[in-house]
């Protein structure tokens, strides 16, 4: 275990990071990966289809237009809740790490069935990643115990 405090009115709380943090900190970094693999496969579709920047998305509401559109709004989806997702990630393994970890993979793990089924064309496919809200659920859970712990509610 390493030890962090923390003061919380007038009061010194401590709280100790379990080596099994460790693995929430690799799941982070996998969360990143998932970012990087997005922003590849947007950056792809833009040069195969002539999308310069700064456009954010073709006015072509068919064919390759709609295609690179699914294919922006699926990495703009997951940068929307990212910050959410992080926040909870690191919050809640605080104290639960192992669940808080493999919530964080059950949701990486949506993020790319959502990315793929979104790069068919068809953006109805997308729903294909929403199990990932299961992993997102254990996160609010983990995080929201862990607030209830350091306020002393239980």
């Amino acid at each position: 275990f390493s030890r962090f405090t923390a003061l919380a009115s007038g009061t010194t709380t401590v709280v100790e990071i379990p080596s099994d943090y460790g693995y929430v900190v690799l799941t982070g970094i996998a969360s990143a990966c998932l970012l990087t693999w997005q922003s590849i496969q947007v950056g792809q579709m833009r040069k195969k289809f002539g999308i310069h920047y700064p456009t954010m998305y073709s006015q072509e509401t068919s064919g390759n237009g709609q295609l690179f559109n699914c294919y922006q709004r699926a990495h703009q989806n997951t940068l929307e809740s990212y910050p959410i997702f992080l926040m909870l990630l690191f919050t809640g393994g605080l104290q639960y790490p192992i669940p808080s970890a493999l919530g964080g993979a059950v949701w990486i793990a949506g993020k790319v069935a959502y990315s793929q089924g979104y790069y068919t064309g068809d953006p109805k496919n997308r729903m294909r990643g929403s199990f990932g809200y299961l992993g997102l659920f254990v996160l609010l859970g983990s995080s929201s115990l862990f607030g209830a712990k350091l306020l002393g509610w239980y």
